[in-house]
């Protein structure tokens, strides 16, 4: 039976917590995390708590590993039970935090002796025998603190003759920072992940680099990519194709002795996952790529799909690795109707799973060592989650920085997992949402619900895959609608070249693939788009506006046209109100009401970022009006 009885002091209910701490809170380097949790005793007692954050890799019982920041009861609505508190996150890694609470006895004593002195009682020896015990334990425990150590023989000389003395402000934060913490009781660890900030911020351009001259040709376009504002430059797989079941334009099953085929066959007689097209250029030519877009600022992602050409050297050195059917033949891969005759997957059930696992960190290890920070994963929902688990952990023991896109347009509750074990950002279905009610209510709820915890959304526009009705029927003013919404609503969002030049025709009606899709074909491109003025002053904007550097700050504002949606956002003192029409097709009118419990003056003027105007607003209505798929992004100038 042990010594003491056990401490009566309840913790619960912490916040955040995912998954009740199975899995990482996400923030990024200089963030902070507001953290609560109920703290409660039976009886009277005065409590202590406290929030303490240390890295997840320190040694168990280091006690000067943990930063503490105290935690204060909040309002009285929670009756004191609830506390709170703020960590600031500074650096980027695996950490982990836990919870104190402890009684305060001092305390304790303290508030009841001012008590009985406010209630004029005189009797109080038996009240101040126990302050001097307490006072004398807590002088034994500040043998270091020459100042403590006085204002404690000061009070023990005064307590008797004069109580008042006991309840000196100097002399309660002394007990407070000497004194033992009783029925300490902790909760935790419960970890947090921070990664850097292009984890939670950033502007991506993806192309194929085969339809630009290569490395080579893609290293020419960084300074205007740098200047049109964008952060990541992403590019689809850069290895060998294979030959075999080679496509041929728009995925026909045959194709010419000219078609390159498509990116996703990786592997031929020259190599795979960790070789470069020879087309493409040199793994040095790779490495000068990623320095040069280094020193302007942005990152390199590169295309991280799992599958492999008929032609790929881990069909003949481990058959193991793929699955055959019982007729020894491979089974290519299939996504119905849709099917893929130059691909075969991995076989995830291998006997020989640590292998293919092992091979596979290797690559990405290899492509990172050449410069490549961040992966964009093809598909990881039709991998197995533990794998990824398991790599992202490992790649992450080696190299901090490194930033896992999540391709997964799957069900919720998948995307929502592969964020849990470890997914910097995840794709999401902002493309399908076009109405004002679907983005309103899907916005919020990555906002507001409990994947603003640990789900970043990246909030692509397009991609080679995703050409959606309303790019194809809404034209050019459909385009400026959704660059404005991505890049205002997402502090990470998208954009496939094209997009800056308004392509939206599809491979036929109904179908969300582009006719003439780059996957199975060169292109001549260069950035010379009509829409790329408006993305450089929108990126700038992002730049320049703090508010737009965040997602759960988002407020949406009534507007009394459903054509026309409307958001604040706000950080410290900066302010963005976004008013976007929504239809590609009419100019749009209507109200747009601030509302008063924002905090803004009775009126005040705004800057339009895009058209460089200024406007009269106030609290209430606001009328605007809007051409085809134009928005006002308005910075509110408040002295």
């Amino acid at each position: 039976m042990a010594k003491r009885a056990p401490s009566r002091i309840i913790l619960q209910y912490p916040s955040p917590a995912v998954d009740g701490g199975r899995y990482a809170v996400k923030r990024c380097v200089g963030d902070r995390i507001d953290v609560s949790v109920d703290v409660f005793r039976d009886g009277h007692d005065l409590l202590g708590a406290a929030v303490r954050l240390r890295r997840a890799s320190a040694v168990a019982g280091e006690s000067d590993a943990w930063r503490e920041q105290p935690l204060k009861a909040l309002d009285a609505a929670y009756a004191g039970v609830r506390w709170g508190g703020t960590l600031s996150l500074d650096e980027v890694g695996d950490w982990e935090y836990e919870l104190i609470g402890w009684v305060d006895r001092f305390g304790t004593w303290r508030d009841e002796l001012a008590r009985k002195l406010a209630a004029g009682q005189r009797d109080l020896a038996g009240e101040l025998s126990e302050g001097r015990v307490l006072l004398e334990r807590i002088r034994k425990r500040a043998q270091g603190d020459p100042q403590a150590r006085a204002v404690l023989d000061a009070a023990l000389e005064r307590i008797d003759s004069d109580p008042q003395a006991a309840l000196d402000a100097e002399l309660h934060a002394v007990a407070d920072r000497h004194q033992q913490r009783d029925e300490l009781t902790t909760l935790g660890p419960l970890p947090v992940r921070v990664d850097r900030q292009r984890g939670c911020f950033g502007a991506w351009y993806e192309l194929f680099p085969r339809s630009w001259g290569g490395f080579a040709g893609v290293q020419a376009q960084l300074p205007q990519l740098a200047q049109l504002g964008f952060d990541v430059l992403y590019m689809p797989p850069i290895h060998p194709i294979g030959h075999t079941n080679r496509k041929g334009p728009d995925n026909a099953l045959v194709a010419g002795s000219h078609d390159p085929g498509s990116p996703y066959a990786i592997g031929d007689e020259s190599g795979g996952h960790d070789a470069i097209h020879a087309e493409l250029g040199s793994e040095q030519d790779l490495r000068a790529l990623t320095a040069a877009a280094a020193a302007l600022g942005i990152d390199v992602a590169l295309d991280l799909a799992l599958n492999c050409s008929p032609d790929h050297p881990w069909l003949v050195a481990h058959p193991e690795w793929f699955q055959h059917r019982p007729d020894g033949t491979l089974k290519y891969a299939e996504n119905p109707p849709k099917r893929y005759q130059d691909i075969y997957n991995f076989n995830w059930d291998s006997e020989d799973w640590r292998g293919l696992w092992q091979a596979l960190l290797e690559v990405v290890l290899h492509w990172v060592d050449c410069g490549v920070k961040i992966f964009r994963v093809d598909n990881p929902h039709t991998k197995p989650v533990p794998f990824w688990e398991w790599l992202i952990a490992e790649v992450h023991a080696r190299d901090q920085d490194v930033i896992f896109l999540a391709e997964a347009f799957t069900r919720r509750a998948m995307m929502r997992h592969l964020a849990k074990v470890g997914f910097t950002q995840s794709y999401t279905y902002f493309t399908w949402k076009n109405s004002r009610h679907e983005l309103t209510e899907y916005v919020s709820e990555l906002a507001y619900g409990e994947e603003r915890e640990y789900l970043r959304p990246n909030f692509f526009a397009n991609t080679p895959d995703i050409l959606h009705a309303y790019l194809q029927q809404g034209g050019p003013p459909a385009f400026v609608a959704r660059l404005v919404l991505a890049a205002t609503l997402g502090p990470s969002y998208g954009i496939y070249s094209g997009f800056e030049n308004f392509e939206n025709t599809p491979l036929h009606e109904g179908s969300e693939e582009y006719l003439g899709s780059e996957k199975y074909e060169r292109k001549t491109r260069s950035l010379d788009g009509p829409l790329l003025p408006l993305i450089e002053r929108v990126n700038h904007a992002r730049r320049a506006h703090p508010a737009l550097a965040q997602l759960t700050n988002v407020t949406f504002l009534a507007t009394a046209n459903e054509a026309l949606i409307a958001y604040l956002k706000r950080a410290g003192q900066d302010t963005v109100i976004t008013v976007v029409n929504l239809d590609p097709h009419r100019s749009q009118e209507g109200l747009v009401t601030v509302g008063g419990q924002l905090g803004l003056p009775d009126a005040f003027t705004v800057h339009d970022l895009l058209a460089d105007a200024d406007y009269r607003w106030r609290v209430g209505g606001n009328y605007v009006h809007l051409g085809p798929g134009d928005a006002h992004l308005a910075w509110v100038a408040v002295a």
